[in-house]
Order: structure tokens, then sequence, then C-alpha cells
């Protein structure tokens, strides 16, 4: 062999090693506001795919074989925990044998106190309504240590990548610490008598425990309650003596309910949704968590004022 074909070769096989080496770390994260925080701490190092996407209902989704072989490839499966997953991903999580965390672990949660009256729909869906509030994102505090813990499951699967995802923590944490003052501060304007907000199902109690504000919904912490008559008719009546004008529809929900209930109760639907358990389709105001968070505050501050 010529030295020449020696020293291509060389580098042939160097450039593949290198390519080898470079080849980002294969990430599944359950829905996509988990995913956008894989994507920003995991940065270049890692390849970030997301079962439930932009402007869809974790509650009611249910996984497809193109999601059974996305889990399998990865080498860390990213889940929020607490009930929020559907069974078929839990199932299909736990079957595949990857490496995988809940990310709410060893976050406070709060206890549901369910004063909904509802049915669950009939089919397999795996969740505990009654229980533990999943929604634990909504707290921008909370979302302190669901983002270490996300750190931490990239470094157990990257070692190499420790100081990386280290510093890129540091730095999201820094930014959700900025969100936290910003929020306080907005809704510091409204007098705390005025904090009132209807929405479509109960998906903000960590974000109204944070900042003292008080969520209506005729849906429990899961869309898949079927609210009652008596509920909606409760609510009707408590939107009308409390003059609340933050109503407002998700993203993820038929937004039909609520607007039969402010009809019914005299007051307007404000124009833009809130983001709940999904982040907008690219173009969209949400299509980050931290972008999510400014729009849901900004949106509820201005309806309440």
């Amino acid at each position: 062999m010529t030295r020449y074909l020696k020293t291509l070769l060389a580098t042939c096989t160097l450039a593949a090693g290198q390519a080898f080496a470079a080849a980002p770390l294969p990430v599944v994260a359950s829905f996509s506001i988990l995913g956008d925080v894989a994507r920003a701490i995991g940065g270049e190092r890692v390849k970030v795919e997301t079962l439930v996407g932009p402007n869809q209902d974790a509650h009611v989704y249910q996984a497809k074989p193109a999601d059974i072989q996305k889990i399998r490839a990865a080498k860390v499966v990213l889940v929020n925990g607490l009930g929020f997953e559907g069974a078929s991903i839990q199932r299909a999580v736990r079957d595949s044998k990857v490496y995988n965390l809940a990310v709410s672990k060893g976050i406070p949660t709060i206890k549901v106190e369910d004063d909904h009256d509802h049915d669950h729909k009939g089919h397999d869906h795996g969740h505990d309504h009654g229980d533990v509030d999943p929604h634990v994102w909504t707290d921008p505090a909370a979302m302190q240590r669901y983002a270490q813990n996300v750190a931490g499951a990239l470094i157990i699967a990257d070692p190499e990548g420790r100081l990386y995802y280290g510093q890129r923590l540091l730095d999201y944490q820094q930014t959700l610490r900025e969100l936290d003052n910003w929020a306080a501060q907005q809704f510091n304007t409204i007098p705390k008598a005025q904090r009132k907000v209807l929405t479509g199902h109960d998906a903000f109690a960590y974000l109204g425990k944070r900042y003292e504000v008080q969520f209506l919904s005729p849906q429990g912490t899961s869309t898949e309650s079927e609210a009652s008559a008596r509920t909606v008719a409760r609510l009707i009546q408590q939107v009308k003596k409390e003059q609340v004008k933050a109503v407002f529809v998700e993203n993820i929900k038929d937004p039909r309910l609520v607007q039969q209930l402010a009809k019914e109760a005299g007051v307007t639907v404000q124009t833009e949704p809130l983001y709940a358990d999904a982040l907008s389709p690219a173009g969209g105001p949400a299509t980050s968590y931290v972008n999510m968070m400014r729009h849901n505050v900004t949106q509820m501050v201005k309806a309440m004022k």
C-alpha cells in the first residue's frame, strides 16, 4: 500500500471516529414541554424526540408503533411522572428496558382535593386523577429541580458530557429564576382578590400556589374527565358572583365547554388561549417553556385588570 493510500485511509478512519464520537445522544421526552427543557440543557450533545407534540394532549395520547420504536432506539427516556402520561406510554417505556427517569422526582407535590363531579371515559388511560397533581412545570421555582433531574439523567447516559450539561443547567436555572421574579412582579400588579382565572381543566394549581392566583375549572387535573352539569352550574354562578373576567380556553382542549360556560355566565372568553400541557407549533407564542410561561402570565394579568 502506498504512503498516499495509507495516509488517506488513516484520515478517513480518524474522521469516522470523530463523527462517531460527535454523534448526539438519542433522547426521548414524553411531551413537548419536557422535550424543550431537555434540548435547553442537552444542547448539541443530544438529539431529542418527543412523543406528544405541540398542541397535543398527553392525558389522552395513545402510544403508536412509531413511538415505541423511538423509545427503543433511545439511550435515555424522560417522563414527567405523577400519572401524567397515559398507560400506553408508561407500558412502552417500562417494556423497553431503556434507562428512564421521572423528572418530577423530589418536587413537592399538590394533593388533589377533587371537588369536580365527573366521569372518566371508558378507554385505558392509567391516570390517578384523585391523588397528586402532575402539572409541576407551571411553577418556575419547581422547575429548578425538574431541570436538575433532566441534567442528572443526561449525565448518567453520557458521563463525558458532565461539565457541558452542568454549565448549561446553571445557565438555564438562572433563566428560570429570572422568569420567576418577572412573573411575581406581573401578578403583584393585580390585587389578590382579583386574581381569579377560569380555564378548561385544572392544570395551573402550582402556578396558583406560587403567585396566589385562584384557578377555576369545570374539569379536574385530567382532560379525560367529563364535567358534570352540577359542576358547570356551580361555576356559572361563581363566575357571575365573583365577576371573574379572566376566562380562557386551552390549546390542547376542545373550547366548547368553556365557551358555553362563559356565555351562560355573561362573560367573554379571552382571544388568546393558555398553553397548559403542550407548547405551540413553530411560529406560535409558546415554542419554548420560557416563552409559554411568559405568554400565559401576560395573558392572565392582562385579563384580570
